[in-house]
């Protein structure tokens, strides 16, 4: 957006809403006309195409409390929207509100200065007083930076792009390990439909470049919010998929080979060695999540089941196993706790 166009033109008047108008009725207009003004429902037509470039600029500062109430304040020192103009080498100096703008920053009125942009100058040298427009216009929310000399010896500044839009989506966990196209509602209230990429974590913020709200530099992004569904078997630690896996007692200690599900539906055999310990965690190779970075592993956690009943035969069998075993699994537990 230009810095004159703060002054140059009446974004109130281009949404069609008083100054006073509430939020809510700005975004109301804004959203009307961008619907009716909208390229996809006027192709080919420029002043369509230009009245939604205007409608977005003009959102971009009223839907902003910081940027409107800047807006207001430099509209009501220069009388409601009085033109600057910057004359140029051999130009005309200033005209319509610069004298009576920078009188407030201590110059006279008519006292010869320099107007200063960067490596450009303005207006007269004779008492080497400089002042920055970048900086004096900057405090006032009218642009970002002057890029050189505009149409008629103005300055003017790279257009802004539109606000980003804020959007929030939820997936299944399966989903959101191996990639899933979404729609969602865009800032005009259309549909878009985007792929989400494998591998998506819970909370991750995802950009999407040109999805936002429209704005005289182009449309902002859209920051779309992942929200992953819990699985009720498989959990996740970066990259590596995590699972508890039951095993008897009986094979964690004489050994087995049992089978563990995979994420894709499948299962996948491993080898349980004898005397192995609850809470040890099996590590198989390449079934985890699939990602740009690279493919996770599953992390099989073993949990040892204890039976709630046992027969007369099995209790005895137990009993004979405790009789015969002299160690005390609690023994480093003690050792560690008295130092």
């Amino acid at each position: 957006m230009a810095s004159q166009d703060w002054l140059e033109k009446d974004f109130y008047a281009i949404l069609g809403v008083p100054s006073d108008a509430s939020d809510a009725d700005i975004k109301k207009a804004y959203r009307k006309l961008a619907r009716q003004y909208h390229p996809d429902k006027n192709p080919g037509d420029a002043a369509a195409e230009q009245k939604f470039k205007d409608i977005g600029e003009a959102n971009s500062v009223l839907s902003d409390k910081d940027k409107r109430a800047e807006y207001d304040q430099l509209r009501a020192m220069v009388g409601g929207g009085a033109r600057f103009t910057a004359g140029g080498p051999g130009g005309a100096g200033t005209a319509g509100g610069f004298e009576d703008l920078f009188s407030m920053f201590g110059g006279a009125a008519g006292g010869p200065r320099e107007y200063s942009t960067g490596g450009y100058s303005t207006g007269g040298y004779g008492n080497g007083q400089s002042i920055n427009l970048d900086d004096l216009l900057g405090q006032f929310g009218a642009g970002g930076g002057f890029s050189g000399y505009g149409g008629q010896g103005g300055f003017r500044s790279a257009p802004p792009k539109g606000q980003d839009l804020h959007a929030r989506t939820s997936l299944s966990f399966r989903a959101a390990a191996d990639g899933e196209t979404v729609s969602l509602q865009s800032a005009d209230g259309s549909t878009i439909k985007t792929r989400i990429p494998a591998g998506v974590k819970d909370g991750q913020t995802i950009r999407l470049r040109g999805k936002g709200h429209p704005g005289p530099g182009g449309a902002g992004d859209m920051l779309l919010e992942v929200h992953v569904q819990p699985h009720p078997v498989f959990g996740r630690e970066g990259k590596n998929l995590t699972v508890d896996l039951p095993v008897t007692f009986a094979e964690a200690a004489l050994g087995a080979t049992v089978a563990v599900p995979t994420l894709d539906g499948g299962r996948v055999k491993v080898k349980i060695a004898p005397g192995t310990p609850s809470g040890r965690v099996l590590r198989i190779k390449g079934r985890g999540i699939k990602a740009k970075s690279g493919t996770g592993d599953l992390l099989a956690k073993v949990e040892i089941v204890v039976p709630k009943k046992l027969s007369d035969e099995a209790k005895q069998a137990v009993e004979t196993i405790a009789a015969q075993d002299d160690s005390d699994p609690r023994g480093e537990l003690y050792t560690e706790a008295a130092r």
